[in-house]
């Protein structure tokens, strides 16, 4: 097997806390462990921080915006767009990183860090295109001047399963609009999060900007970190992306200090096959959207609803693409299919399968855990299986793909929108004025048509009805960092 991370690289990593533009311990001197989930081997011990660090976290985020929010667009630009060379130009030791810590293979690493990197370049251009307004009021004689300034200091809380991406879609769009920020990596893979603050650590340092424009607070408890900044006046704006059920919960804090909030949470996306469907296609499209981090990500296809008539066909080069899936350590040469993250998600898993099983389906491929080190669940297809199972109704979260059959047109619109989540949609049809009338009637903040990827850093991402509140990406995703001031002149 591959060393997971070459030496020079975790020789080099940062694991403290970032305050102020320098790496230090945690206040109290406590670390935690950071593990391969394919070989639970320890890779690092990382500094666990607390309410003190955060408090000074946010201390150093306030004192810096007072000075970045002042500097030109174009400094912001640069600043954005020599990060997005540094990323690039360390592709191979972040996507390292990335599989090591979190575990999908290589090739997958190296996409997710092009993905993270436009993210970075694209803000580095709307940076110096965040417009105003100057006009004569039309029923007066004076005139309205509209203003955009940063709405001030952010908490971004970013998740495991997208270390790089989920970071750059949140920190660009803040560092273009002029915002400072206060970063609490995931838990489990904090040492993406490391390496790259590590990057604009450096690139504000050469640039005389504010060292305490973007800190870092790595700890083993989410809420010793929130709760205190989520309760500070000074803390202008949150941008979450994790679970429904914390989603909540921090809405819920936000709430006293009225903050800015993004939340990109949970999903259950509906995979639609209808009859005029290119089969082939589908199924290349369901095992991307399906199998992409061994099925961990919001977006993936929950639900595989294929209309009858074509539901053996599909199922059956399913299987058979399955059959083709390799697992083993995201290092490795070969590997397509990578670990779970962590004890509890094997064991999720395998509990809705059991409940699906349970409940007359049928399992065509997979269906358990291989006898090996590491968090492993095989790629399983399972048929027949009831629309109010577990694995229909809950987010998988594993590499799992549930095929439902539905008939008519309304009815798969109406299983589709059955879920309380609304993030992402595909679907699979020749049909364009059917293309079209999905796009009207499925309740989703996405929908990919014939294709099986739908995340572009130029388009804003982002879900309806439990699934979130606002956009990242695209135009929409820096409005989230900004605020009008009207002027009547």
């Amino acid at each position: 097997m591959t060393s997971p991370i070459p030496a020079p690289v975790a020789a080099s990593l940062p694991t403290g806390v970032l305050i102020d533009g320098e790496w230090r311990p945690a206040s109290t001197g406590a670390t935690f462990p950071v593990a391969d989930p394919a070989t639970t081997q320890v890779l690092a011990e990382v500094a666990d921080g607390d309410e003190r660090d955060a408090m000074a976290a946010l201390d150093a985020a306030d004192r810096a915006f007072a000075e970045y929010r002042q500097t030109a667009p174009r400094v912001r630009s640069d600043l954005l767009r020599a990060v997005y060379d540094a990323i690039v130009a360390h592709t191979d030791d972040i996507a390292a990183v990335i599989t090591a810590e979190g575990g999908k293979p290589l090739a997958e690493s190296r996409g997710e860090v092009a993905y993270a990197a436009e993210y970075v370049r694209w803000y580095s251009e709307q940076a110096v295109r965040l417009d105003g307004l100057a006009r004569r009021a039309p029923a007066a004689a004076h005139h309205q001047l509209v203003l955009r300034r940063a709405v001030g200091p952010a908490l971004l809380i970013a998740p495991w399963n997208f270390p790089i991406a989920m970071i750059a879609r949140k920190v660009a769009p803040a560092l273009a609009a002029g915002c400072t920020a206060v970063i609490k990596p995931a838990q489990l893979t904090p040492l993406t999060t490391a390496y790259v603050a590590e990057i604009i650590r450096a690139e504000l340092a050469a640039r005389g900007l504010p060292a305490g424009t973007v800190n870092v607070v790595p700890s083993s408890s989410a809420r010793k970190v929130s709760g205190p900044l989520l309760a500070d006046l000074r803390l202008r704006k949150l941008s979450f992306t994790g679970s429904t059920e914390v989603g909540r919960v921090l809405l819920k804090q936000s709430a006293d200090n009225i903050l800015r909030t993004s939340m990109e949470l949970g999903g259950n996306a509906p995979f639609l096959v209808f009859e005029d469907a290119d089969i082939d296609a589908a199924v290349a499209g369901a095992v991307a959207a399906k199998m992409r981090n061994a099925g961990q990500t919001c977006v993936a296809a929950n639900r595989i609803l294929v209309q009858r008539g074509v539901a053996e066909e599909f199922s059956e080069k399913l299987t058979a693409a399955f059959s083709a899936l390799v697992v083993g350590h995201g290092a490795d040469a070969g590997v397509t299919v990578g670990p779970l993250i962590e004890p509890a998600a094997v064991d999720h898993v395998a509990g809705l399968v059991a409940d699906a099983v349970d409940g007359g389906a049928s399992v065509r491929i997979g269906g358990d855990a291989p006898d090996r080190p590491g968090y492993f669940y095989a790629p399983t297809v399972l048929t027949g299986v009831a629309p109010d199972a577990r694995v229909v109704t809950e987010e998988i979260f594993g590499p799992v793909a549930p095929v439902v059959t539905f008939g008519t047109e309304a009815e798969g619109v109406e299983m589709a929108n059955a879920s309380p989540y609304g993030l992402t949609a595909y679907a699979y049809t020749r049909d364009v004025s059917r293309a079209l009338r999905l796009a009207e009637t499925i309740e989703t903040g996405m929908l990919g048509i014939n294709r099986g990827m739908v995340s572009d850093a130029t388009a804003p991402f982002g879900g309806v009805k439990q699934s979130g509140l606002g956009r990242e990406g695209g135009e929409a995703g820096i409005e989230e960092y900004l605020e009008s001031v009207y002027v009547a002149l």
